[in-house]
């Protein structure tokens, strides 16, 4: 699992973010808290306080990571951990 932390403080860039994440078979969780949302719902992510960068658990990405980060970049504050 990689973590990183993501802004996505608009309702465009929620759109964006999540079209983006549905392009991927893999499972992406928004934490914030003690809340954990699939990345994948916008109505998920709007339950979420976006003014505050958010905790995205990217899990089994394998050869993809790479990938995955490139694409997600514009939305990236700060690369965190790895797991």
């Amino acid at each position: 699992m990689k973590t990183v932390k993501i802004s996505i403080d608009s309702y465009t860039k929620i759109q964006n973010f999540t079209r983006i994440v549905n392009d991927y078979h893999n499972d992406f969780d928004l934490v914030q808290g003690r809340y954990v949302i699939n990345a994948k719902s916008t109505m998920g992510i709007l339950s979420l306080d976006i003014s505050k960068p958010i905790d995205l658990n990217i899990r089994d990405a394998g050869s993809q990571l790479k990938e995955i980060l490139t694409t997600l970049e514009p939305f990236i504050v700060d690369e965190e951990s790895e797991a």
